[in-house]
């Protein structure tokens, strides 16, 4: 099959590991006309979430607002720090955000950028979201904390939110859901998983999907590998009905 150029390619959770970013664009190679999307948790628990932040801001990438950004945009409303959810978020995987930025100056101004992000995109045959949907209300009843948080509800819908667009997500770890092996990506009925776990130590997986020659990018931040696949070989179906995440694979 011949590839086309101009690709729209779409990035899952990075969670601060700048150099297996690096490693995964170096193997994709971005050109001039292909356009970049990072699908939000840029930040926390990964060494280097300052560097992330920049590179994706200098190279003006569209970004989405991921869970973990609003953790820090609560920490610090109105860019003081407010205690209670300043705790919430480091226990979250803001300790390593915050040891990795030289100077408050640095962290406020992100945290300025962060208000900006968008919390979905619409790209007409797919539409990127951090979390998800609720399946139950109308897009314009939605909020943040359904698009940046939601998971089980989503990942169990039936029929597709949307006849004629794809929701691409990150945000849950795709071996959390039921017989996907670490690496996989996971699809259901109108959806797209592709945050394969990059911080976690039973997989390591950072994930770019070259969406337009359906071909998936990963570099292992763990095992500093590279692996290009097809995409209908590195997806495991899922089954509609009551997915339940199994949150305990989550916790470290």
């Amino acid at each position: 099959m011949t590839e086309v150029l101009h690709r729209r390619v779409i990035i899952g959770d990075v969670h601060g590991h700048y150099e297996g970013l690096m490693t995964l664009l170096e193997a994709i190679a971005p050109g001039v006309n292909d356009q970049v999307y990072f699908l939000g948790d840029l930040i926390d628990r990964g060494p280097d979430s300052a560097q992330v932040v920049n590179f994706v801001q200098q190279n003006r990438y569209q970004c989405l607002l991921g869970n973990h950004e609003q953790l820090m945009l609560d920490a610090f409303p109105g860019g003081r720090a407010f205690t209670p959810a300043l705790q919430a978020w480091l226990y979250s995987g803001g300790r390593a955000t915050v040891a990795s930025y030289a100077d408050a100056a640095t962290l406020l101004d992100h945290v300025e950028w962060f208000k900006t992000l968008p919390v979905y995109l619409d790209l007409g045959d797919i539409w990127l979201v951090h979390a998800g949907v609720h399946p139950q209300l109308p897009l314009e009843a939605q909020t943040a904390q359904e698009f940046c948080w939601i998971r089980d509800e989503f990942h169990s819908m039936s029929n597709p939110y949307f006849s004629d667009k794809l929701i691409i997500t990150g945000h849950t770890i795709t071996f959390t859901l039921p017989k996907v092996a670490p690496g996989e990506l996971a699809q259901g009925r109108g959806w797209l998983d592709i945050d394969t776990g990059a911080y976690h130590p039973k997989s390591g997986w950072l994930t770019g999907l070259d969406v337009t020659n359906r071909r998936v990018y990963q570099a292992n931040v763990l095992k500093r590998c590279v692996r290009i696949l097809p995409l209908d070989e590195a997806v495991t179906h899922i089954e509609p009905g009551q997915v339940a995440v199994n949150r305990q694979a989550l916790r470290l």
